[in-house]
């Protein structure tokens, strides 16, 4: 069940709220200032003894305190934008909450898509998995993506990140509004044989990282409380851009019904076609 583009009261007042709370960014930076304020970041991380921790931990990484606070700043600043075109979804049983598609972030928020295709940030997600990773084809909604908890009992229960495409794919979780008790809960080494299963818990603040390879980590989103807001940042990488026409129909169907609605999943289909 979906609701398309309808804006969520509750969520517009907390995102007004949440952006009048920082300093507004000043204007948006190009992509060689993206690419250098990330390079002097990420060259103070301790890349090896990070590299060590995501492979003995099946390919999962937390890291409390990792963009630069103006990056910040303007991720919750998009909220602010983008907060009218929230796609919202009810599935029994699995998910309730609010998505705002890359095709949209696109219009409202073109710095996340500067963000998501950062060279420096790419090169050093490629030390820490040893693979190549590509950016998500043009006409995948989830490349980049806010995902919005605004309602009491929105969550995500127990799934992975299935690849649709050939190689693997994986996912990058950053915090960019959390007013709220959920945490997000996964299971460590479902998929490696021998090594007992290892729950963890964490609760990702604004500027929080998570990386970890879609395929192998179990994980959910526990459901939101009374009066509270989490809004998180999603971007997708993969090593092989290639899909099967009946793994795209099945990909682009679970995306229509559970996140974005039919229009943002198929409109490049409907342009292609002639269609308005």
């Amino acid at each position: 069940m979906s609701d398309t583009a309808t804006p969520d009261n509750t969520l517009t007042q907390a995102a007004q709220e949440a952006h009048g709370a920082h300093t507004t960014p000043s204007a948006r930076p190009s992509k060689r200032d993206i690419d250098s304020t990330l390079s002097a970041r990420l060259a103070a991380l301790p890349t090896p003894k990070l590299r060590d921790e995501y492979g003995q931990q099946s390919s999962f990484l937390y890291i409390e305190d990792f963009l630069p606070r103006d990056f910040t700043e303007r991720l919750i600043a998009a909220v602010h934008d983008v907060t009218p075109a929230v796609n919202r979804n009810y599935l029994p049983g699995h998910k309730a909450g609010g998505s705002v598609s890359r095709h949209t972030l696109d219009k409202l928020a073109p710095f996340i898509a500067d963000l998501y295709r950062s060279e420096a940030l790419i090169k050093w997600l490629e030390a820490l998995t040893g693979d190549r990773l590509q950016l998500s084809p043009e006409d995948d909604p989830h490349a980049y993506a806010l995902y919005f908890y605004t309602r009491p009992g929105d969550h995500i229960g127990w799934h992975y990140d299935t690849s649709y495409y050939e190689g693997r794919r994986y996912t990058l979780l950053l915090g960019v509004i959390d007013d709220s008790s959920c945490a997000l809960e996964y299971e460590l080494h479902t998929k490696t044989p021998g090594v007992p299963d290892e729950p963890g818990s964490v609760r990702y603040p604004p500027g929080a990282f998570v990386f970890f390879d879609g395929d192998k980590l179990r994980h959910r989103v526990t459901p939101l409380g009374e009066n509270e807001m989490r809004v998180s940042l999603t971007f997708e990488y993969v090593t092989n851009p290639n899909m099967r026409p009946f793994q795209r129909f099945i990909s682009n169907m679970k995306d229509s019904i559970a996140y974005f609605g039919f229009r943002q999943v198929f409109r490049r289909n409907r342009g292609k076609n002639g269609q308005a």
